[in-house]
Order: structure tokens, then C-alpha cells, then sequence
């Protein structure tokens, strides 16, 4: 920390104690201001702010002690060292109990008097870090809040309070894009371990052998490549919650090695021999069905067992409509700020339209429609006619298709406005891209010449 920055206000009745202590910190580099007294010491804290202050305790009229607790109302987060020639304990405990830092007895040690400044100094940081860092997670909890009113919204809040006290492993259950990571990160922000960090990884996204270096790290030569030692994940999220999505895409040998490093706390990185201690909460999630996949033996049960602790299951969008109006707010409201629009509301008959369709792909789908309806609108009114795909469905009687055909036409209508980018398709669409080949050959959709 820079000396330069602190500002020390140094109060005594004796003016060889304050030119004393003034000409020490100046020359240490600190900015530093003198009083006589308390009045003069209430005078001084109106000049500016003071980082910490040495206050004598025995001085004419108002005593160290008084001073004290009127300069904590000026400036509560002052640092205060006492200073006196009569020590006594009650003093030293009465100073003390009003906040002060610490005690000095004179005549002053010098190497003790320099231990006591700066560790009031590093104190003061360390305060600021931590306001800063607090502040930085309710931001953080904000930005991701789970928008709902429904019934079913608020019991899946009452679940993520619930569990969050506890260190339990959670399973959150649902379709694609109903939110599943947004309420591991209302698990976690909940949690003791808010403070640490929420490491994410997609299992369903990377084939095995790189997701097993991505989850436990790799040595230095470990394979072709591995140039340099690296951490994991689960290094990582070291005190803090990793979550891992898709978890039901996971092979078999990852399966083992989850289960082992789950039950011990212990990961041993690919091409390394030690074995490390780590400290993690695990919150999964997957749209399959995972009782499914053990009786088919494409999953492990005791796996299962490990990580079905506590299930949460989050509603698909269509069951759950009135939640839909205040979630496209939410989503208008961020894509302003984004876009440096001032587009206000939708119009009723816009809403209406929102509220009318299916959403196979829940929240991520209803918020693709959003920003692509702000891209086009030309009002500060969102009309329906700014929802192609929307628009489109109504008038075709959407009700009366099939699930197949809406899954189809979604997907055409995302390449669409993909440019027929397979990559930028399956990650809107949350799939990778050979299921999403699949897809477009199941569904006989081909790029046009």
C-alpha cells in the first residue's frame, strides 16, 4: 500500500509529542495534520477526510476518549490509535470498547509504535477490499435473479433458500434454457460460500478426454500439448461451488472419477501422481432423465445417489405464463441498456402475442425474441409485427402443430437469423452442433444455394 495515500491526524496537547510524531510520519511518507487539542481536532475533521488519527487521552477540556466518539460520528471509518502516559486498564478497555484500534503508552517504542500504524493502515484496506468485494456479489446477485411470481417459481425459491444454508449436493432438474444456471447461482450467492467463487462447466459440450483435464487440470507433458501445468475447475472453485451442467452427457470413465473426487474431496490432475485437497459444494444440472439412464446402464447409480441429495425442479415456460411478461420486461430493460435504446414497454397486443406461445425453448428462446424484436424496432413501443418468428407462428394457427414441427420451425428460423452459422445456431439453441446436425438432416433442412 502507498503511504502517500494515508492521512494521519495526530492530536496532543504537547507540541513536542506533535512535532515529534509529525516530522517521524512525514518522513515516511505520510500526509499528516496536528491539533491541540479536541476543538481543534473537530476542526481539522472538517477540512477532509483523515484515514486514522493518534488522539492523546489526557488533555485540557475535552479528553481522548470524548474526541474519540465525536470523530467516529464524523467519520465512522477512521482508524484511532490512543495515546497517554497514564495507563490504566480500564482506559486501555473503555478506548477499546468505543472502537479504537489499539493503545500506545508513552514514552513510545518506535518499532512498536511503526507494528500499531500499519497494521491500522492494512486494516483500513483490508475493510475497503472487503466492502468492495461485498458490494461486487450483490451486484453480481442482482444482475442473475431469478424473475417469477408464479406458484411455481416461488416454491422453486423456497427449495434454493432452503438448501443454500447447508452444504448439500443439489440436482436441478429441467428442460433446456428454463434457468437452470441461474438458480445455481441463487444457491450459491445465498450460501456461505458467496464470497468464493461459482465455477461453471458445460460436461455436455466437450468430449471426455478434454473435459477430464477441464475438471481436474493436467501436469506439464501429460499429453500431446500440455505445455504448462493447469488447474481445473475443480481447483478453482476451491471454497467456493462448481456447477456442473448437462451432467447427464458425462461417459463413463468421467462418471468414475467424479464419483471418487465427490466422495473424497480429492482430485488428482491428469499425468500427476499427488493427490490435492479441495473444497467444493457441487450444484448439477441436466434436462435428461437421469433415472432413465441407470436403468439403461448409461449412467452410474451410485453416481446418482451422490448427486440426487437434494432435487430442485425448475418449470418449463408454457406452464407457468404469467411469468413471461415480467421476465420480457427484464429482458427489454437489459437489452436498453446494451443496445443505448429507450424502447418503454410492449404494446398490449405485443404481450398478448408473448404470452400466447409456446416457447420450447423457455427463457433463452422468449430472450432471443427480445433482442432481435429491439434490433428491428423502429418505435419506443414494441409491436408484434417486430416478433418475425412470433408473428409468423400466430398466423399459421401455431396451437394446431405438432411439437415437432415448432421444434422444426424454431430451429429454421434461428439459422435464419444466424446467417446458417451451425456454431452460433446450437449455441443459441444450447445444443451442440451434431445433435444439431441431426436435426437440420431429420427435419430435411438445408441451406439454400
Amino acid at each position: 500500500m502507498a503511504n502517500e495515500t494515508i492521512r494521519v491526524l495526530i492530536v496532543d496537547d504537547e507540541l513536542v509529542v506533535r512535532d515529534s510524531l509529525a516530522s517521524w510520519f512525514e518522513d515516511e511518507g505520510y500526509e499528516v495534520g496536528v491539533a491541540e487539542s479536541g476543538k481543534a481536532a473537530l476542526e481539522r475533521m472538517q477540512e477532509g477526510h483523515w484515514d486514522l488519527a493518534l488522539l492523546d487521552i489526557k488533555m485540557p477540556g475535552m479528553d481522548g476518549l470524548e474526541l474519540q466518539r465525536k470523530m467516529r460520528e464524523i467519520e465512522p471509518k477512521i482508524q484511532i490509535v490512543i495515546m497517554t502516559a497514564y495507563a490504566s486498564v480500564q482506559t486501555s478497555v473503555e478506548a477499546l470498547k468505543d472502537g479504537a484500534f489499539d493503545y500506545i503508552v508513552k514514552p513510545f517504542d518506535p518499532d512498536q509504535l511503526v507494528h500499531i500504524i500499519r497494521n491500522a493502515t492494512e486494516r483500513k484496506h483490508l475493510k475497503a477490499d472487503s466492502e468492495r468485494l461485498r458490494r461486487k456479489v450483490e451486484e453480481e446477485a442482482e444482475e442473475h435473479s431469478v424473475i417469477g411470481d408464479s406458484p411455481q417459481m416461488k416454491r422453486v425459491m423456497e427449495l434454493v433458500e432452503q438448501v443454500a444454508k447447508t452444504d448439500s449436493t443439489v440436482l436441478i432438474l429441467g428442460e433446456s434454457g428454463t434457468g437452470k444456471e441461474l438458480i445455481a447461482r441463487a444457491i450459491h450467492n445465498q450460501s456461505s460460500r458467496r464470497y468464493m467463487p461459482i465455477v461453471t462447466v458445460n460436461c455436455g459440450a466437450l468430449p471426455e478426454g478434454i473435459l477430464e483435464s477441464e475438471l481436474f487440470g493436467h501436469e506439464k507433458g501429460a499429453f500431446t500439448g500440455a505445455q504448462y501445468r493447469r488447474k481445473g475447475k475443480f481447483e478453482l472453485a476451491d471454497g467456493g461451488t462448481i456447477f456442473l451442467d448437462e451432467i447427464g452427457d458425462i461417459g463413463p470413465k468421467t462418471q468414475s472419477d467424479l464419483l471418487r473426487v465427490i466422495e473424497e474431496k480429492k482430485i488428482t490432475r491428469v499425468g500427476g501422481n499427488r493427490e490435492i485437497d479441495v473444497d467444493f459444494r457441487v450444484v448439477a444440472a441436466t434436462n435428461r432423465d437421469l433415472e432413465e439412464l441407470v436403468k439403461e446402464d448409461r449412467f452410474r447409480r451410485d453416481l446418482y445417489y451422490r448427486l440426487n441429495v437434494f432435487t430442485i425442479e425448475l418449470p418449463p415456460l408454457r406452464e407457468r405464463r404469467e411469468d413471461i411478461i415480467p421476465i420480457a420486461e427484464h429482458f427489454l430493460e437489459k437489452y436498453n441498456r446494451a443496445m443505448g435504446r429507450r424502447v418503454g414497454r410492449f404494446a398490449p397486443e405485443a404481450e398478448a402475442l408473448l404470452r400466447s406461445q409456446p416457447w420450447t425453448g423457455n427463457v433463452r428462446e422468449l430472450e432471443n425474441a427480445i433482442e432481435r424484436a429491439m434490433v428491428v424496432c423502429k418505435l419506443d413501443v414494441i409491436q408484434p409485427g417486430d416478433f418475425p418468428f412470433c408473428g409468423q407462428a400466430a398466423a399459421t394457427g401455431d396451437s394446431q402443430l405438432s411439437l415437432a414441427e415448432i421444434e422444426r420451425r424454431h430451429i429454421e428460423q434461428v439459422l435464419l437469423s444466424t446467417g446458417w452459422n451451425v456454431s452460433q445456431a446450437a449455441k443459441q439453441l444450447d445444443i451442440d452442433r451434431v445433435t444439431l446436425y441431426n436435426k437440420m438432416k431429420k427435419y430435411g433442412l438445408n441451406r439454400p444455394e
